[in-house]
C-alpha cells in the first residue's frame, strides 16, 4: 500500500497540570522520605503511571487501615478525599501529603461555602468516581444530591428553598450543558458556579478532539478504563463525526483491518496518560502502515500548580 496514512495528533493532550503536580508530589516524597511511601488510591487513573511508581517503592492502598507502617507518609490522590479521610489520618497520627488537584479543591471549597449560605447542593457527576466521593464527603450526608443524567432531575427531593449546582471536573462539556439546561428549567432560580467547575484541561482536550473528529476514519484516545476524562474524549470523537472511536488502554487490541483501510486517524490522550503511551501507539501503527504525523494545536497550555509547602525546595 503506497498511500501514506495521515495521523492527526490533538494538542493539547495528555498530562494536565493537576496530574503533573500529583506525580511530582510522589516523586519528590520518595526523594525526601525514601521508600516506601504510601498512596491512598491510584494517584491518577493510569496503570502505566501506577506501575512505574510501584517499581520505585510506592505502595498503593485503598484505605488508611491497610498501611502497615504508620510512621511512613501517605499521599492522597489527585481526585481528592472526603473530610473523614483527613480526620482518620489525624487520629491515626499518620503524616499525609495532599495531592488533590487545586481545581478539585476549588469545587470542595465551593460546596462548603454554598452549604454555609444555606443552599441545597446538586452535584452533577458519576456515581462512585473517587472525585465525586471526595466532593460529597466534604459535607454531612444528605447535604449534596448526586445526579448523573437528565432523568435523575425528576427524582430530586429537596428540603431547602435555595438550590445550587456544582459539577465533577472531568465531565463532557456538551452532556453537562444539557443537564444544566434541564436543571434551570426545573429550578429557575438555581445558583450556578461563578466559573465552570469543568477544568481547563478537560475543556481544551475535548475541544481539540471536536476540532478534528469529522476528518478521521478512526479515532484513538490513549487512557485508562477508569479515567473519566479519557472516556469522555471517546464519546466526544463519536458525537462529532468519528464513529470508530476507541479507548486505547493496556488490554486494548489494535483494529488492524480498520487501520489498513483508513485514510486518516485521530489521536489524543486523557489528562492522566503519559506521552510515552502515545508514542507507543504511533509506533504500533507504523508497523502496519507508512504514516505522516501532523500536530493540530488549538490552544497553548501554560498552567502550573505549586507543590505543597512541605515539598517545596525554597
Amino acid at each position: 500500500m503506497s498511500e501514506d496514512l495521515d495521523i492527526l495528533l490533538c494538542a493539547p493532550r495528555g498530562f494536565c497540570a493537576g496530574v503533573d503536580r500529583a506525580v511530582e508530589i510522589v516523586e519528590k516524597s520518595l526523594q525526601k522520605f525514601g521508600a516506601p511511601v504510601y498512596v491512598r488510591h491510584e494517584i491518577v487513573h493510569n496503570k502505566h503511571v501506577v506501575q512505574n511508581l510501584q517499581n520505585k517503592g510506592v505502595i498503593f492502598v485503598n484505605e488508611l487501615d491497610e498501611i502497615e507502617d504508620k510512621t511512613r507518609p501517605v499521599i492522597f490522590s489527585a481526585h481528592g478525599v472526603s473530610k473523614k479521610v483527613y480526620e482518620d489520618a489525624e487520629i491515626k497520627n499518620i503524616q499525609f501529603i495532599d495531592a488533590t488537584c487545586p481545581l478539585v479543591s476549588k469545587v470542595h471549597r465551593e460546596a462548603e461555602l454554598l452549604n454555609k449560605q444555606g443552599y441545597q447542593i446538586i452535584l452533577i457527576g458519576h456515581k462512585n468516581h473517587p472525585e465525586v466521593i471526595g466532593t460529597m464527603g466534604q459535607l454531612p450526608k444528605g447535604e449534596v444530591t448526586l445526579i448523573e443524567n437528565i432523568e435523575d432531575i425528576k427524582n430530586i427531593k429537596l428540603n431547602k428553598e435555595k438550590i445550587a449546582y456544582i459539577t465533577q471536573t472531568t465531565l463532557s462539556i456538551d452532556d453537562t450543558k444539557d443537564i444544566i439546561d434541564a436543571l434551570k428549567i426545573e429550578f429557575p432560580d438555581i445558583k450556578e458556579p461563578i466559573k465552570s467547575d469543568i477544568c481547563y484541561a478537560t475543556t481544551n482536550r475535548q475541544a481539540a478532539v471536536k476540532n478534528i473528529a469529522a476528518k478521521c476514519d478512526v479515532f484513538f484516545v490513549v487512557g485508562s478504563q477508569q479515567s473519566s476524562n479519557s472516556q469522555r474524549l471517546v464519546e466526544v470523537a463519536k458525537k462529532n463525526g468519528s464513529k470508530e472511536s476507541y479507548l486505547v488502554h493496556q488490554e486494548f487490541k489494535l483494529p488492524i483491518d480498520l487501520i489498513k483501510k483508513s485514510k486518516c486517524i485521530g489521536v489524543s490522550s486523557g489528562a492522566s496518560a503519559p506521552e510515552v503511551l502515545v508514542d507507543r501507539l504511533i509506533d504500533q501503527i507504523k508497523e502496519i502502515r507508512n504514516i505522516k504525523v501532523q500536530d493540530i494545536e488549538i490552544i497553548k497550555e501554560n498552567v502550573e500548580f505549586k507543590l505543597p509547602k512541605e515539598l517545596r525546595e525554597n
